[in-house]
C-alpha cells in the first residue's frame, strides 16, 4: 500500500466510521513509534510523524540532553534524531491494519455506550442470534448486538444468570428483554473474563422490571401514571407478585391489570413463559397489605408488630398450606413484596393474644370459642393452648372456672 493510499484510505474510514480523522492518525504514529523502537534496536524512544498533507513518514529517535532532573531522575530536553527506514510505508501499512481494527472496534462500542448507556431499564425487543453455554447474543438492531448471560455462578461467581431456568432459546426466536447494563470501553474499572469480545449491552428476563415493562405495555392506566405498580416480588420462571394501587378512588387497580377475562394479565404470561403472576392490592395500612399479599389464601387476622417489622398471620386451618406454598413460596414472596417478616399460624394452633385494632379484611370478627380452645386466658394475655372439653368452655385443667362463673 502506498503511502498516500494510506492516507487515503485512513480519511475514508474516519468518514464511514465517523471517527476523528486527527484521533485515527495520532492512534497511528504512536502504534508505529513502539514497533519502529523495537524493529530499530532503538536506545531511546521514538516519536513517528505522518505528514497530514503528503502521507509521508518520519521516525525519530529521542535522544536525550542534558542532565535528568534532580527530583524525578527524568530528562526533561530531547534532540530529535532521523533514523526514517527505507521501508517504512511496508511497516506503516502492517501496523495500520491492526491499528484500524483496534479503533474500528473500541469506536463502535463508545457509539454503542453513547446510545444506549441512558436505555438502561428500558425493554427492547431482540432476534436469538447463537447460543453458548454462558450466555446467548441477541440482535436488538443492524450492528448491535447484546449479551443474556446464563453462567454457572458456581463455576463463575462474579459473572451473572439473567436467564430464567425454565427457559431455553432458538436461533431467530423473538424476545422481550430489559437493558440493565451497557459496558463503559473507556471505564478503569476491572474487565470481566472476556469482555471485548462479547457485546457491550448486557439483558434480562429475570430482573423484577420486566414484569414492570411488560405491564405498562398491556395496561394503558399503568402506562398513563393512573395506577401504580407499587412493589414487585418474583421467583423467574416460577411466579410473581405485584402490588398495584390507583390514584383514582372509583379505579379497580387490579381488575385494570388482570384486563377482561383475563386478557391483559394473560398477555404477560405468555411473555414470561407462562410464570405466574398474582396482582394484589396495595394498601397502605400493613395489615391489609400482608393479607393481600398471601392471595389466594383467606387470612383471619393479623397482628402487626412495628417496632420489630414483624407481622403474626392466622388463617384457617384448611387454608394454612395455600398460604405457605409449595415450599414456602407463597409467604416468601410475600414477604418479599411487602417487605414485612411474615409468621403463618392456624386457628387451631394459635394461642397468641390479638389486639382488636389489629382485626382484618372483608371476613366476620375472629370468634375465639370457633377454634375449639380452651378460653381460659392468662395474666400476660397468653391463651391456654388446650382443647375445651366437649359441651364446655374449658379444658380439663381449668374446668373449675366454669363452675365459678356459673355461681
Amino acid at each position: 500500500m502506498a503511502i498516500s493510499e494510506l492516507i487515503a484510505a485512513l480519511q475514508e474510514l474516519a468518514h464511514e466510521r465517523k471517527i476523528d480523522e486527527f484521533y485515527l492518525i495520532e492512534r497511528l504514529e504512536a502504534s508505529l513509534a513502539k514497533s519502529y523502537q523495537n524493529i530499530l534496536d532503538l536506545e531511546w524512544d521514538a516519536r513517528v510523524t505522518i505528514d497530514r498533507q503528503t502521507g509521508k513518514i518520519y521516525v525519530y529517535e529521542l535522544v536525550p540532553v542534558g542532565e535528568p532532573d534532580e527530583e524525578t531522575g527524568e530528562y526533561l530536553e530531547f534532540e530529535e534524531r532521523d533514523v526514517t527506514p527505507k521501508d517504512v510505508s511496508r511497516i506503516a501499512a502492517q501496523n495500520a491494519k491492526s491499528v484500524i481494527s483496534s479503533i474500528v472496534r473500541e469506536a463502535g462500542r463508545q457509539s454503542i455506550y453513547q446510545e444506549f448507556s441512558d436505555r438502561v431499564g428500558d425493554l427492547v425487543t431482540g432476534t436469538v442470534l447463537q447460543g453458548t453455554p454462558d450466555f446467548t447474543i441477541i440482535k436488538i438492531r443492524d450492528g448491535v448486538e447484546a449479551e443474556l448471560p446464563h453462567y454457572d455462578l458456581r463455576r463463575n461467581p462474579n459473572e451473572r444468570n439473567e436467564r430464567p431456568a425454565n427457559e431455553h432459546y432458538r436461533h431467530n426466536q423473538r424476545l422481550k428483554v430489559l437493558i440493565i447494563d451497557v459496558r463503559d470501553p473507556a471505564s478503569d474499572a476491572p474487565r470481566q473474563r472476556g469482555e471485548q469480545a462479547r457485546p457491550p449491552i448486557v439483558v434480562s428476563r429475570t430482573h423484577p422490571d420486566l414484569i414492570r415493562r411488560l405491564f405498562e405495555i398491556e395496561v394503558p392506566e399503568i402506562y398513563d401514571g393512573v395506577v401504580e405498580i407499587k412493589s414487585i416480588a418474583r421467583e423467574p420462571g416460577a411466579r410473581s407478585k405485584v402490588a398495584v394501587a390507583s390514584r383514582e378512588a372509583n379505579l379497580d387497580p387490579v381488575g385494570a391489570c388482570v384486563g377482561p377475562k383475563g386478557s391483559r394479565v394473560r398477555m404477560v404470561v405468555e411473555e414470561l413463559r407462562n410464570e405466574r403472576v398474582d396482582v394484589i392490592q396495595w394498601s397502605e395500612d400493613p395489615a391489609e397489605y400482608v393479607a393481600n399479599a398471601l392471595s389466594p389464601a383467606k387470612v383471619s387476622r393479623v397482628l402487626i408488630d412495628a417496632a420489630n417489622h414483624y407481622a403474626t398471620v392466622v388463617v384457617p386451618d384448611d387454608q394454612l398450606s395455600l398460604a405457605i406454598g409449595k415450599e414456602g413460596q407463597n409467604a416468601r414472596l410475600a414477604a418479599r413484596l411487602t417487605g414485612w417478616h411474615i409468621d403463618i399460624k392456624s386457628t387451631s394452633f394459635t394461642g397468641e393474644a390479638f389486639v382488636e385494632e389489629n382485626v382484618l379484611i372483608d371476613e366476620e370478627p375472629f370468634e375465639e370459642d370457633e377454634a375449639g380452645l380452651c378460653a381460659f386466658v392468662a395474666e400476660d394475655g397468653t391463651r391456654c393452648r388446650n382443647h375445651a372439653r366437649p359441651d364446655s368452655r374449658y379444658c380439663g385443667v381449668h374446668a373449675d372456672l366454669e363452675d365459678e362463673e356459673a355461681e
